[in-house]
């Protein structure tokens, strides 16, 4: 009896404490959401403002007639669909545009992971001597400005040029690179390849340091060469790095557009139009609705080619 009397008036303490505790807690939680969100608003704006209002802006101007003129009058701009992307596929510039990203991306994103892979390999194991020396050389092209690699590869690719200097020697008659239509795209290519293949190598070098040396080892003691060592051993376990290479070069490559621009300006005969660089005349041209068309086919290509990639890793895992 004494028990149940001193234990009644404890549990109206506590009913009518808990309230109270439930309250101070709440107003604790909701203090430190408000002062999170203070601290991450100015980021939280600036990237709505400038990240994802141009991503839906561009989306909603793919699907109207608008031009540099209606700018200053919005109200005259019409809904028409899909028509800028049926125009798109109707325009023979954008075919070609097209074909030429898919040759670039083809042919430079192999090119790009044989010689970075090349290299790194020689970096972790050849090269003893100036290590780091070879790194930054290698890395160098990745940071030096476009401009300046414009006017040496210029240089190098004028008919009286160092390359040609080169052929030459060698009993052959090299191409005016720039100016030939069958030429420009290869050269294109070439540059690309050399100022691209940096940031590749570092990744897979720091793949390669990641594997254990134990596991050659032992590939070795089984009498297996280098060759079927690197093949069974190194690319395998590689097979994480070669996929973030792969999306990474991927994205860059199908937004060709610098080499285009500084070079050839996307000629001789559209030789070198990318479709980044299409975009870019058409927002010139003032077409906007099939700039930004023109702009979501290549967001598409991008996304479709990083799904393919994944279900390519993922069915070798």
């Amino acid at each position: 009896m004494t028990t149940a009397t001193s234990l009644k008036p404890a549990r109206e303490r506590s009913s009518t404490r808990q309230p109270a505790q439930r309250s101070r807690r709440g107003s604790g939680h909701l203090r430190r959401t408000l002062v999170a969100w203070a601290f991450c608003s100015p980021f939280v704006l600036l990237f709505a403002t400038f990240g994802i209002w141009p991503v839906f802006s561009s989306l909603s101007m793919s699907v109207t007639d608008i031009t540099s003129r209606d700018v200053q009058t919005p109200f005259s701009v019409n809904f028409v669909g899909l028509e800028n992307y049926t125009a798109l596929f109707d325009d023979p510039t954008f075919v070609r545009s097209a074909l030429n990203t898919l040759y670039f991306v083809a042919v430079g994103i192999p090119l790009t992971m044989v010689l970075s892979l090349a290299v790194a390999v020689a970096l972790n194991s050849g090269i003893q001597r100036a290590k780091g020396f070879f790194r930054v050389a290698y890395f160098a092209p990745v940071v030096t400005s476009i401009v300046a690699v414009a006017v040496v590869w210029r240089y190098l690719y004028k008919p009286d040029g160092m390359i040609n200097s080169v052929l030459s020697v060698a009993g052959i008659s090299g191409p005016d690179w720039l100016n030939d239509p069958n030429w420009s795209m290869p050269a294109l290519i070439l540059m690309a390849v050399w100022r691209h293949f940096g940031i590749p190598m570092v990744i897979f070098l720091a793949g390669l340091q990641s594997i254990p040396p134990e596991l050659h080892e032992a590939a070795v003691v089984d009498g297996a060469s280098r060759w079927r060592a690197f093949r069974s051993v190194t690319l395998p376990l590689l097979r994480p790095t070669t996929l973030v290479v792969a999306i990474l070069l991927s994205i860059s490559y199908l937004q060709f557009f610098e080499e285009p621009f500084v070079m050839t300006s996307g000629g001789p005969l559209d030789s070198t139009t990318s479709i980044s660089y299409y975009a870019y005349q058409q927002f010139g041209f003032g077409n906007y609705g099939l700039a930004s068309a023109a702009s979501y086919v290549l967001v598409t290509a991008i996304a479709l080619l990083s799904l393919l990639q994944f279900r390519i890793f993922r069915a070798k895992a």
